[in-house]
């Protein structure tokens, strides 16, 4: 079959007529020889149903960034990519996102089709990523404990039979330095053993104060081919990251409904310039693909996660400090330090059978399959933390007591007598200087950090059928749980959990680039002692606090339609309802500041529709508009009940278009950019007193690529406009607010 493909080279789009290879197709139903194509729309996916199945023929929603979308907008961490995706959104400056009104619950990314865990924190880069999948709604059935809102699968970058290489430099704003590198290629003439290698490093400030991003990536991978029968990858990521925990900006003394966000600086960071988060990953997959005759083929994958951490870090405890009467002093912060470090080691397996039989008119796919993901978080680590009032004994107090003041040590601060603090406050008066000296006295809370181990067992089948214009997917899964605490130790408890999970999903061609579908899907995620599955609630205190909460359910019904117009430029829209069960969030409770309790019910509904293609050879575009209404349905405080869902915008557009100027001879070295992103206004995460405003980002690139030269370069504008605005808030004291205006310059040379 021949059809119309856009090429690049070197990063400028022109139409070529190639040979579609769909041998190459049917024989990898695992992803392990890399994608050829080089525009903004990737075809296919893997992980979506673990077979090599279209995008159109998919009965649910996936939007798609490709490795190519990610350079022209030089989306160098995962955040950046994130944001051209419909209907997602930030819910902080961490690695944690709302879909479609639901925000992230699980600690981790996929990465393959297979599980990670790893804190939110800090960005992942994506030197090493060939494209980023976003699957909507519950996908637990291929994927294991899976968010209610959607699914982030990280697709890395696999070898190529034809030699590429390329390394790039970039420098911009807030001390912005990064450099990469990827080649690839055959290692041997018979082109059976292929190659490839990604690398990143950077070193980068904020506009944030006391904020620093540093790190380097090194992700080698071979792939071994030696008949058609036969393929084997095995890959490593390294990741050695370095920054800081930035909490937001605060403001103090707000009057709910009247503070203006500008009240104070969007620079403000309670944070010392000695505070740091470094984290080490080391990833190790494999994959094995073998077909035993054109009808049956079997496919393994294995990964192995090692994970390190260690974290100091100054943050207010969202208080002041008292005078001597137990007045607040407003411009007086009090403060906290912590130390924390663990780590842990996770191992997941992926194995299935895929048996394919044609009956008469009808085409039948069944694949049965086991997973497994076991997570061992190792003995030994530990969260102190320096906080409360120094006592005249040496000791220190967790609050002060006025009707016992003879005990506490005092300090004159502007005239003003009061406690000593464990740890210095922040002063907030303008030109006040901060940070300087012993911050703290004494570290008065001591905790370790209970090992652990999750086990995830599950067996599935999945199956197909094609029957004239129709196609079916159907799927079961049963899951069984386990979650140990103090694992290997004298006191060690545990609880069990386990779930039938479903799928149904219709696909009906219209014409032959237009199909309409209907899909059911169910989602599951156990309760568990190791991490909460709502951020920043409070934490278990033993296997008996979580093994008493239901696990989190949902459940997806969705109607779109989806397919090509123009024959380059690829559409879907949808509807859908998506409602989750057994919400933890925090109780409230001043006595009990970790207690916990399960909300009920949430119910999101909404409309999406997302463009991608090019309407000319030299004319790429990506964009889409989503409507979200996410409400809480059941609440043990009846007062929300029928309120608008935390961190959700109820409208979000976003586009970004490429035009190449090949066709003008004296432009025809020269390309532009343009991005639009809108978000309507938020209530935060843990307060109603004020709404997150709505705003709009204007982001420009220029692009110079000589053809018959090996450099490129690119200039990226963000926040052309230097519009104030946040992407976020907890609440008063932990605003996100976004980047000013910045640049980035960067140089490519492909050899």
């Amino acid at each position: 079959m021949k059809y119309i493909i856009p090429i690049i080279f070197p990063n400028f789009f022109y139409a070529q007529e190639v040979q579609e290879d769909s041998t190459t197709i049917a024989i990898q139903t695992v992803e392990v020889v890399g994608r050829k194509s080089k525009n903004y729309t990737s075809d296919y996916s893997f992980a979506a149903t673990k077979i090599a199945m279209k995008n159109i023929d998919i009965p649910m929603t996936l939007n798609t960034v490709t490795k190519e979308l990610m350079t022209d907008r030089q989306a160098f961490q995962l955040g950046d990519v994130m944001k051209n995706v419909t209907g997602v959104s930030p819910s902080s400056y961490y690695n944690q996102y709302n879909i479609r009104g639901i925000s992230q619950n699980e600690e981790g990314q996929i990465i393959n089709g297979l599980r990670t865990r790893q804190y939110y924190f800090l960005q992942p880069m994506t030197a090493n990523i060939d494209r980023v999948e976003v699957f909507k709604g519950p996908a637990s059935i291929t994927m294991s404990s899976v968010d209610p809102g959607g699914t982030i699968n990280m697709v890395t970058k696999k070898p190529l039979v034809e030699p590429r290489h390329e390394v790039s430099f970039s420098a911009g704003s807030f001390d912005t330095y990064r450099a990469t590198t990827d080649i690839t290629g055959p290692l041997n003439k018979s082109k059976t053993l292929l190659y490839r290698f990604n690398a990143a490093y950077q070193k980068a400030k904020s506009f944030r104060d006391y904020v620093n991003n540093s790190g380097t990536l090194i992700s080698p991978s071979i792939t071994f081919a030696p008949n058609d029968k036969t393929s084997i990858n095995v890959e490593m990521i390294y990741n050695d990251l370095h920054g800081n925990l930035d909490r937001g900006q605060p403001i103090f003394g707000a009057v709910a409904g009247k503070t203006n966000l500008n009240s104070t600086s969007r620079s403000l960071n309670l944070g010392s310039p000695d505070d740091y988060f470094k984290t080490k990953e080391m990833i190790l997959m494999g994959t094995l693909s073998h077909r035993f005759s054109n009808n049956f083929s079997f496919n393994a994958s294995y990964m192995k996660q090692y994970w390190r951490e260690n974290l100091q870090e100054h943050r207010t405890t969202n208080a002041f400090i008292p005078d001597i009467n137990n007045n607040p002093v407003s411009s007086l912060a009090m403060m906290q330090f912590i130390r924390r470090k663990q780590k842990w080691e996770v191992d997941n397996v992926n194995a299935y059978f895929n048996y394919n039989f044609k009956v008469g008119e009808t085409e039948h796919q069944t694949l049965l399959g086991y997973d497994s993901q076991i997570w061992e978080k190792r003995k030994g680590g530990f969260q102190n933390a320096a906080r409360g009032f120094v006592l005249k004994d040496g000791s220190v107090a967790s609050s002060y007591n006025p009707s016992n003041s003879d005990l506490y040590e005092f300090i004159d601060y502007n005239g003003i007598v009061i406690p000593k603090a464990n740890v210095t406050p922040f002063d907030l008066t303008p030109g006040a200087k901060n940070h300087e000296g012993d911050d703290y006295y004494k570290l008065n809370i001591e905790t370790a950090l209970p090992s652990a181990l999750t086990v995830t067992h599950a067996a599935y089948v999945q199956y197909l059928l094609t029957w004239k214009k129709f196609k079916i997917l159907s799927g079961i899964r049963q899951e069984w749980f386990k979650d140990i605490t103090n694992y290997k130790q004298e006191n060690e408890t545990s609880f069990n959990n386990s779930k039938m999970l479903y799928r149904l999903g219709i696909t009906y061609n219209i014409t032959n680039h237009i199909n309409i579908y209907g899909t059911y899907l169910t989602g599951y995620q156990p309760q568990s002692n190791t991490v909460t599955l709502m951020p920043n609630t409070g934490s278990f205190t033993g296997a008996e606090s979580a093994a008493k909460f239901k696990p989190l359910t949902s459940d997806l019904k969705e109607f779109g339609i989806k397919g090509k117009v123009f024959k380059n430029l690829s559409f879907s829209m949808a509807i859908y309802e998506i409602k989750q069960k057994n919400i933890i969030v925090n109780a409230n409770n001043p006595a009990e500041p970790d207690e916990l309790i399960q909300r009920g019910e949430d119910r999101s509904r909404g409309f999406e529709a997302e463009f991608t293609g090019y309407i000319f050879p030299e004319w790429h575009v990506y964009g889409g508009y989503s409507y979200i209404d996410a409400i809480i349905l059941k609440d043990t405080d009846e007062s929300l009940i029928g309120k608008r869902k935390e961190n959700t915008s109820k409208n979000s557009f976003n586009v970004w278009t490429r035009y190449n100027f090949t066709k003008v001879k004296s432009l025809k070295n020269f390309g532009v950019g343009m991005g639009i992103l809108y978000q309507s206004s938020k209530v935060p995460w843990f307060t109603r007193s004020f709404e997150v405003p709505a705003y709009a980002t204007l982001d420009t690139a220029l692009y110079y690529a000589p053809l018959k030269s090996k450099l490129q370069f690119a200039l990226n504008m963000n926040n052309l406009t230097n519009k104030t605005y946040w992407t976020g808030a907890q609440n008063y004291l932990r605003l996100f607010p976004g980047a000013p205006r910045n640049f980035l310059m960067t140089v490519t040379y492909k050899f």
